[in-house]
């Protein structure tokens, strides 16, 4: 298999190379006299760092380390996507938008919040002939993917990222940008921290050779480290009905947690101790006595039935300026507007009970034909009119709560080495999953520093407590991931700097019973709508599911042309009359 080369953010001269074959992938090792770096305009500086003494490395190395070696990670190439089943469906509801009759007049749409739900909104509006305005409350892009600059040039993020190849809107959306060449394949595996044996981890290797399922079942049977095969033949039996049953089986088990189903179906409690726990913390932040079984098996069913579905990859660099901009820069090409620091204060409505317009915080009013709400649940919920409460449409939001999640970066005073150029799941009690950023991510390649980007989960007990204690807890946990390297006290590898990012209410709480309660795009209140990863749409909480929402917000606007061409032009008239 040819494998596509990326190159670090070094500048080199008076180079020495040789190349060695790992595991993982091809290395190139460079000794290397110069080194320079690429520079990214910055944002606005929030979460907290904690500083020592220290300079950069740049500046602080001695004559016997001028010939530093700098290690670039071949990626994989991009897998074939483009001929799935899921991948062409959502290539020909892009289509749509771009194929549909030019608009005689096109519509305003007022769009509030700017993460991957508003931005896909504003995107295929803006394809199908329309105008957006989306509003943006902070001063930087992305919402559950948005990352700031600190003062030393380093980025730091609201969440760990992975681009999967089951994630078939997303996927359209980076060709569909020209931008197919930011994602970093990853190899396809997944990779297990062994608490029983510290510093040791094991693999689900997918095997290229194999169709979906064959791939996924041969990984798991080729594992024989986390379960034993009388535990791998009871969990395949539990998995049948699943399989037979497809969608309509998977939807009905939204009433059991992941624990209750295990049970039911007979799978060995220590299959959900020994994958699921970290399964479900990746998924949805929380742990399998909590989650709903449909969450795991929509997963499941993804990962199996294609064979490229859970393939990794992430984005080279910050999700602002590599992710969201692009899409920023294609809704103005087309005429649509984006503007940060728009905070929306009020929704004013009409004397019928629809919305007259959306008040903002420095006192003007935006109106536009339709208007979406695509903030997290919880902020719509704080921005409800009272006269809507009571509507079983968003009543039964009650129900859909935000989950607190953390992410903790950590750069440390060197290279760690018992670390891949991969996602890992943790399997601790405190950590989900977590990445040496200086090797996966182009934008934070590091020759001689580690920065490790950890998600801390569940965070309900720790949401509160202080920056230093979550730090001092995640030390405690990665001295048991690196015992060679790490020590909690320090006195191996030592933290040159750190920000914690909290988030309070992130993605809502997939517990039981919550699938009846998320809505479709098309509210019942005339000319207004929703787009969100907590909308009715057929993927997870997740990217995915927030860029499907946004597309299926701006189809039901397109429907509604008629309409709301015919009301915004009976609202024309009767101002005229006043």
């Amino acid at each position: 298999m040819t494998q596509c080369g990326c190159v670090s953010a070094a500048n080199l001269s008076l180079k020495l190379n040789n190349t060695v074959k790992t595991r993982d992938a091809q290395c190139t090792f460079t000794c290397d006299l110069k080194l320079g770096s690429q520079c990214f305009s910055g944002s606005e500086f929030m979460g907290t760092s904690l500083r020592t003494a220290y300079n950069r490395i740049s500046n602080e190395r001695s004559s016997r380390d001028i010939y530093n070696l700098q290690v670039r990670c071949i990626d994989y190439p991009r897998p074939d996507l483009e001929n799935t089943v899921n991948f062409l469906e959502a290539a020909q509801l892009s289509s749509t938008f771009r194929s549909a009759p030019r608009p005689e007049r096109p519509l305003k749409v007022v769009i509030a919040g700017a993460g991957l739900a508003g931005l896909s909104t504003a995107k295929y509006l803006a394809d199908a002939g329309h105008q957006p305005l989306l509003l943006e409350a902070r001063d930087v892009l992305g919402g559950k993917v948005a990352a700031w600059k600190d003062e030393d040039g380093d980025w730091y993020e609201t969440g760990l990222h992975i681009f999967f190849g089951a994630y078939p809107n997303m996927q359209n959306l980076f060709g569909e940008l020209g931008i197919n060449d930011r994602l970093q394949w990853k190899e396809h595996s997944m990779i297990f921290a062994m608490p029983n044996k510290p510093g040791e981890f094991s693999r689900f290797d997918f095997p290229e050779v194999l169709p979906a399922p064959l791939n996924g079942i041969w990984a798991i049977l080729r594992n024989n480290e986390m379960l034993t095969w009388p535990e791998k033949v009871k969990f395949a039996i539990g998995l049948l009905p699943a399989i037979v049953g497809g969608q309509p089986y998977v939807e009905a088990q939204d009433g059991l947690t992941v624990k209750e189903w295990m049970k039911k179906q007979g799978v060995p409690e220590r299959v959900t101790h020994e994958v699921f726990i970290a399964m479900s913390k990746a998924l949805n932040f929380i742990n399998p006595d909590e989650l709903s079984m449909q969450c795991i098996l929509i997963a499941l069913n993804r990962f199996l039935q294609e064979k490229h579905g859970s393939k990794m990859a992430f984005l080279d660099g910050n999700p602002p300026e590599r992710l969201c901009a692009p899409i920023v820069d294609h809704v103005r090409s087309l005429g649509g507007e984006v503007k940060l620091n728009s905070r929306i204060n009020r929704i004013e409505l009409n004397p019928d009970g629809t919305v007259k317009g959306f008040l903002l915080s420095n006192g003007s009013m935006v109106e536009g034909d339709a208007y979406v709400f695509a903030t997290p649940v919880d902020i719509l919920k704080l921005q409800l009119p009272e006269s809507w409460k009571e509507i079983p449409y968003f009543k039964k939001l009650d129900k859909l709560v935000g989950v607190p999640v953390i992410n903790v970066h950590i750069w440390f005073d060197r290279k760690l080495r018992n670390a891949y150029d991969h996602l890992l799941f943790s399997r601790s009690s405190l950590l989900s999953v977590y990445a040496d950023m200086s090797v996966t991510c182009k934008e934070y390649y590091n020759p001689n520093q580690s920065m490790l980007e950890l998600v801390f989960a569940p965070a309900e007990e720790w949401i509160s407590r202080s920056d230093q204690e979550i730090i001092d807890a995640t030390m405690r946990e990665l001295a048991k991931l690196f015992p060679d390297e790490i020590s909690a006290d320090q006195s191996k590898a030592k933290i040159l700097k750190y920000h914690v990012v909290k988030t309070p209410r992130s993605v809502y709480k997939t517990v039981p019973n919550c699938e009846p309660c998320r809505p479709l795009q098309k509210s019942p209140i005339e000319g207004f709508y929703l787009a969100g990863d907590y909308t009715k749409q057929k993927y997870l909480a997740s990217m995915e599911g927030a860029v499907l929402s946004g597309k299926l917000c701006a189809q039901a606007i397109i429907k509604d042309y008629e309409l709301l061409v015919t009301r915004g032009q009976k609202s024309y008239a009767e101002a005229s009359i006043c």
